[in-house]
């Protein structure tokens, strides 16, 4: 490890723990090997050097599952390159139930890990002890085994992939600290260290626990928070069996593996506490935190029932050191939405080590092919908002993620900590009329209205959950008479100025250069014909126009924005979303009800489908917008915040004679999961383009000046379409899918569930799902075959449909 600071370096990553050194080995196998990592300490001194090892693949998406199956090549072929060892043994996993809830979480998590082709198989309580005999079979339910997990070691593992760097020319700093990023014209130009400055191209975020605090001198959000994370060594144990399968037990918050002839028992409890919330230290190298055998004492004791051999094990080691978290649970992995070439890799969640070599590996390929071999949706920076970074919310929400790991893992489960924060101007009306909220982004949304008679609160079930009936109710509302919903969250951005069309026209596929008063629904695309937003685009007046985005994407779609804005454009863009509020009436009744209220002429001949005008309603004006999420006759009203009371009350008072009924954010995605209609970070995002999303038909290929991504998207359109996004109904009806669940095509695996739910009107569960064939091939080959989609466990029969299974010919939203 050299000591000379270079003048400039095409990559400079700052951390040196195995994130870190993973980027660096895997530029430099890609050839890129002006490459310089710099550690403040020393190599693993941050997390890594007190990484448990574990390597376990049932994580909670499909991206980051194909994370850890990269690592898992990693372990197994780098001591072959750097002749260094990395320790790893496979040794599987078992998770075990001691619950029938938690039974029915395994049976799930089998189908859903199945869709990456991992191997997993339910066993029983007999078959579970065989496996692992120190474990006490009572109570037990059963597990699920992964026989191809193991274990690996952390500090083994960075040092060969810092040898397979160093080996092929890149340069790795101990004891120099990154105190500053330099910037200019939104892009990284150098890192300044306090021994110089080094001009660059990419800058790598990889400080772990430091990744707050170091982006927040680049001005990028990096929302994570360390906490106290714990486990204890056991001496040695006498006759004790090596490389045991790991024992994960949910219920009992701990996992267990043999460590040097005694046992690790780690935990994942709840009741943990912030550390460094202020700051973290910025010389600390290789932390301990105090021990706490009064807070951890109840757990180990716990556990002793379930591996009785621990009852008479001396403590080795109480191990207690800080853990980087995140409020959503997932890791940060990618491009800074607001700074050109700046990356991050951090906040892992305590899965740093098992995911660490995956994910440099794929951060690398990003960085040299300017996208990611995997699709990751989940880890984008662009889902960051900016009261995630409050140093108060992280306190609380980041302890959430730690206190909900080893929890069941619920379908529908809601975040209970740090709410409410952002309301909508309905929220008082939504509440009074029994609306049961979730939380999406820091908003209080309704997702389902209970009866006066019902409890306003979730009871979760694998099965159908206590809203089902209610959520159905409001479903076919919609469907049959008129419904309301509050959708004041989404995003919305006014694009104005004289060169605004120009610039909306270069990012959409679709044509926005339409006359004044139209809506047009488009993507816009990356280079490389994937999608990076689904939006619908407003022409206000000649210079003005209002892009609404969801709530999730936002952000991201108002960074892509100002990214794609030249000195040459005059042009605007301001995010708006909190100065009004907004309501999607819908249904074969919503023009009779809005004519009760408005004097505006609705009918299809002056107000046709896509139209868009401000119209009086009540005592006041709205901007009320012919389309439709749900696959029915309705309209968006966008309403100024201050008169949104006024406007329920009066919608409410005349749809009493048309059955109006408020509906939630679970009976929206029911209904426009029946029509198909796609949601960008579930169905589609920048990995798919919209060939393959089936969204061709909004791609205008003549419009004058093309569009981003035209040249690479005609390439795709020559060479043939291999995979696609099908609409699937399941032929039982009691059958439930959820997501990430297996599709399997004459009986082989051909893909999985992107998103799904209860089609009310089609009587079964309705899902979208990506479909691979082994080739480019005719649309019809995606309809044929007979379909199996596994849930819980088993295989149930579906019906295939690239046209929407409900209303194909979209006949009534333009009735």
């Amino acid at each position: 490890m050299g000591l000379r600071l270079p003048a400039r370096a095409q990559v400079v990553i700052v951390g040196g723990g195995i994130v870190g050194a993973s980027t660096a080995y895997h530029l430099a196998r890609r050839g890129w090997t002006d490459v310089v990592v710099l550690e403040k300490n020393t190599v693993t001194s941050g997390t890594t050097w007190h990484a448990a090892g574990l390597v376990t693949q049932a994580r909670g998406t499909y991206g980051t599952r194909a994370i850890v199956r990269r690592s898992l090549e990693i372990f197994k072929s780098l001591e072959e390159d750097t002749g260094f060892s990395t320790g790893f043994v496979e040794t599987g996993t078992l998770n075990i139930a001691t619950s029938a809830a938690r039974i029915d979480e395994l049976r799930h998590q089998a189908s859903v890990v199945r869709s990456n082709g991992i191997e997993a198989e339910l066993l029983d309580v007999e078959q579970t002890i065989r496996v692992h005999p120190l474990l006490n079979p009572d109570g037990l339910h059963g597990s699920l085994h992964f026989p191809r997990d193991g274990r690996g070691t952390a500090t083994d593992t960075t040092m060969s992939l810092v040898r397979g760097a160093t080996r092929r020319g890149v340069q790795v700093l101990e004891g120099i600290s990154a105190v500053d990023v330099l910037t200019s014209h939104d892009r990284v130009v150098g890192v300044r260290t306090a021994q110089g400055d080094i001009e660059v191209e990419y800058v790598v975020n990889a400080t772990g626990l430091w990744g707050r605090e170091f982006g927040a001198k680049a001005g990028v959000e990096v929302p994570l928070q360390a906490l106290a994370h714990y486990y204890v060594v056991t001496d040695l144990i006498p006759d004790l069996p090596r490389n045991l399968p790991t024992v994960k037990s949910g219920d009992e918050y701990a996992y267990v593996k043999d460590e040097a002839g005694g046992l690790m028992v780690g935990f994942f409890e709840p009741g943990s506490y912030a550390w460094g919330s202020q700051g973290i230290p910025a010389d600390k190298g290789f932390v301990q935190l105090p021990e706490d055998w009064d807070h951890l004492g109840p757990y180990y004791e716990k556990l002793i029932h379930r591996m009785p051999v621990l009852k008479d094990a001396g403590i080795r080691l109480h191990f207690c050191g800080p853990e980087s978290f995140t409020p959503d649970g997932q890791y940060h992995l990618g491009e800074a939405p607001n700074l050109r070439n700046y990356f991050v890799a951090a906040g892992f969640n305590s899965v740093g080590f098992l995911s660490g070599p995956g994910a440099g590996s794929v951060l690398a390929d990003r960085i040299v092919d300017g996208r990611s071999p995997v699709d990751l949706p989940e880890t984008d920076l662009g889902r960051v908002q900016r009261h995630e970074t409050n140093r108060r919310f992280l306190e609380q929400r980041a302890l959430e993620s730690l206190d909900l790991a080893y929890e069941i893992h619920w379908p529908f489960q809601q975040r209970t900590s740090a709410r409410p924060l952002r309301i909508s101007p309905l929220h008082g009306k939504t509440a009074a009329a029994g609306a049961v909220f979730g939380e999406l982004c820091g908003w209080e949304r309704a997702n389902w209205y209970a009866p006066s008679d019902a409890e306003r609160r979730y009871e979760y079930t694998f099965e159908r959950q206590n809203w089902f009936e209610h959520s159905a109710a409001e479903h076919r509302a919609v469907r049959e008479r008129v419904g309301v919903i509050d959708t004041s969250s989404f995003g919305k951005l006014l694009v104005q100025g004289r060169d605004a069309v120009r610039v909306l026209q270069r990012l959409s596929v679709n044509d926005v250069d339409t006359r004044t008063g139209r809506i047009t629904y488009t993507q816009w695309l990356n280079e490389h014909g994937g999608i990076e937003a689904d939006v619908t685009v407003t022409r206000l007046d000649e210079d003005r126009f209002l892009v609404l985005s969801g709530p999730a994407t936002v952000n991201r779609d108002l960074a892509h924005l100002r990214r794609h804005l030249t000195d040459q454009d005059f042009c605007t863009v301001a995010d708006v979303s909190g100065t009004m509020a907004m309501l999607a009436v819908m249904g074969p009744d919503s023009r009779r009800l809005l004519r009760q209220v408005t004097d505006a002429d609705l009918s299809s001949e002056a107000f046709p489908f896509g139209a868009s005008a401000e119209i009086d309603l009540g005592l006041g004006f709205v901007r009320a917008t012919r389309v439709t999420y749900v696959g029915e006759l309705g309209w968006e009203l966008l309403i100024p915040a201050e008169i949104a009371h006024h406007v329920w009350d009066v919608l409410f008072e005349a749809g009493q004679s048309c059955g109006i009924k408020p509906a939630g954010y679970h009976a929206m995605n029911s209904l426009r999961l029946e029509k198909g209609y796609r949601s960008w970070g579930h169905d589609i995002s920048a990995g798919d383009n919209p060939l393959e999303a089936g969204l061709g038909f909004a791609v205008k290929w003549d419009k004058p000046g093309g569009f981003i991504g035209r040249e690479a998207l005609a390439q795709a359109k020559t060479a043939g379409v291999s995979r696609r996004l099908v609409q699937f109904t399941l032929t039982e009806s009691d059958a439930l899918l959820f997501h990430d669940e297996p599709i399997f095509r004459d009986g082989h695996l051909v893909g999985r569930v992107a998103s799904a739910q209860f089609g009310h009107t089609l009587g079964a569960a309705v899902a979208l799902g990506w479909v691979s064939a082994p080739e480019a091939v005719a649309r019809t080959w995606f309809e044929e075959g007979d379909y199996e989609i596994e849930t819980g466990n088993r295989r149930v029969r579906a019906r295939a449909s690239l046209r929407p299974l409900y209303d194909p010919k979209s006949e009534r939203p333009k009735s």
